[in-house]
């Protein structure tokens, strides 16, 4: 494999590879830097396109996996990884590029330090919560409006970071996921293996347990269900509509 990196001091090590080589993830003391992880890689093909390298790296013990949706929630995820003194992190991007959201209209990015947070929420108890990491979260907005237009409230959350959200206490975990809505969609460009504790019994994981396709990354995006179109298909699903 082909890695960079840069020791600082002592206690900061970074290091950047791509996600499709599985090497750099044995040893590192603090900061990963992942691209190219995803099928939105298009081209490059299935030996490209790593669906299985984050539920890979979210198995390692103490280690904290950040996939932010903008460049709101990168610096955020930064942030918390310098505060943490319990394990490393690594940060997983993705290659097409994400619109920066306009915090003022939706939650602040401080949310990443819970790990998980409401990033636009419904008036009113949600019908259906959509879950979603990295640049999936851009469907579920997307998703959340046609939802909206056709009767149905629906919540959306970011998940950044699984480690630190779910190290939250329960009340916090319940005020994002309330227990009581049972419709839910997770939504992450890879294997939906660990997505099934938020998604629930009723709930839909949108995800990839297949190698990809080779063509240019919007199109196997659309090609594999990642669309607006096919989370709120989900959504209803879940609702049993």
């Amino acid at each position: 494999m082909v890695a960079a990196g840069q020791i600082l001091d002592p206690r900061l090590e970074f290091v950047g590879h791509f996600g499709c080589q599985d090497e750099g993830r044995k040893d590192h003391r603090f900061a990963q830097v992942i691209g190219r992880l995803g099928i939105g890689v298009g081209e490059d093909g299935p030996t490209h396109q790593p669906i299985e390298q984050l539920a890979g790296l979210r198995a390692i013990p103490n280690l904290a996996v950040f996939r932010p949706c903008d460049a709101n929630e990168t610096r955020e995820a930064w942030k918390a990884a310098l505060l943490r003194t319990d394990g490393p992190s690594a940060f997983a991007f993705t290659r097409q590029g994400c619109p920066t959201r306009d915090r003022t209209t939706h939650a602040s990015a401080d949310g990443v330090h819970q790990g998980g947070y409401v990033l636009a929420d419904c008036d009113g108890t949600p019908d259906v919560l959509l879950i979603a990491s990295g640049s999936e979260v851009h469907l579920c907005l997307a998703a959340q409006a046609t939802l909206k237009d056709e009767g149905i409230a629906a919540r959306v959350v970011s998940m950044p970071c699984c480690e630190l959200f779910d190290a939250q206490d329960a009340a916090y975990r319940a005020s994002v996921l309330p227990p009581g809505v049972r419709a839910r969609v997770t939504v992450e460009a890879g294997s939906t293996l660990g997505w099934s504790r938020y998604a629930g019994l009723a709930g839909v994981s949108v995800g990839l347990d297949r190698f990809g396709e080779s063509a240019p990354g919007g199109q196997v995006m659309k090609a594999l269900g990642f669309t607006p179109e096919a989370v709120a298909a989900a959504a209803k699903q879940s609702l049993g509509r």
